[in-house]
């Protein structure tokens, strides 16, 4: 099996031994406990979002809750990718953390652009049940071809953002992909997509660790790598939203 979400790699399933019973992962756990993530992510957004809503004047005094929150669940999502019997705890921990980063993020968005982030959360779900209705209803098929494709185009897109970071240290800007000229919507819409098509992929994944028998904790890790995978593409869904907002 192949994921292109970090999270949910080849050696995920692959030298678990196979459980019977109670103690087995399922489809039914592993959406129980997304949705149990969400929540605790939206707990702290709320909370981030409606601080910086009450001191406009001073929008600075939200910022260590979201520069926290964004390293906090950097941090809980490698000793989660790396430590996957560890995810009954890192997972909903860095539900949180990522709440307190999105709250503040969306925020800044919803300041300048009104209206955002509504639109960002609906393309954002709409996408995930299109998806996952065209998945079950074999619309959709994750082959080796398919899976390849996106993990190539994932391992570009995260090279791009990573040498971008990079040169941002030294103050030099990649030209274009940022921006909000038909070149930047066209790279943003590019990234949707490939976000997207992750999510097929992470229904796949997680549809073969149950069928397979994983352990019952699985279903945590299960959700944490669904988790990653939305909250890329929330965030894709704001970035080119704004872009587009910036040409009217």
């Amino acid at each position: 099996m192949r994921s292109a979400n970090p999270a949910l790699s080849d050696k995920t399933f692959r030298d678990f031994p196979a459980v019977m019973g109670a103690d087995a992962m399922t489809l039914t756990g592993t959406v129980n406990k997304t949705g149990l993530m969400l929540i605790l992510l939206l707990i702290p957004a709320a909370y981030v979002w409606s601080q910086f809503f009450q001191n406009l004047d001073a929008p600075q005094t939200v910022v260590p809750w979201v520069i926290g929150g964004a390293i906090v669940g950097f941090i809980l999502a490698l000793v989660t990718a790396f430590k996957a019997t560890w995810s009954p705890i890192t997972a909903p921990l860095y539900a949180v953390a990522q709440g307190f980063f999105l709250g503040g993020l969306s925020a800044l968005f919803e300041v300048r652009f009104p209206g955002i982030v509504i639109q960002a959360v609906g393309l954002t779900f709409g996408t995930l049940a299109a998806l996952l209705l065209a998945y079950r209803s074999g619309l959709i098929k994750a082959t080796e071809n398919f899976k390849l494709g996106v993990f190539a185009a994932t391992g570009g897109i995260a090279l791009i953002y990573l040498v971008s970071f990079g040169l941002s240290f030294f103050s030099v800007r990649v030209p274009y992909i940022h921006e909000s000229g038909l070149i930047g919507i066209g790279f943003s819409l590019f990234v949707v997509v490939i976000a997207a098509l992750n999510l097929v992929l992470d229904f796949d994944f997680i549809e073969s660790g149950a069928q397979r028998g994983a352990p019952k904790y699985m279903e945590w890790y299960g959700a944490f790598g669904l988790m990653v995978t939305l909250i890329w593409l929330y965030v894709e869904f704001l970035r080119l939203l704004s872009k587009l907002n910036s040409r009217r």
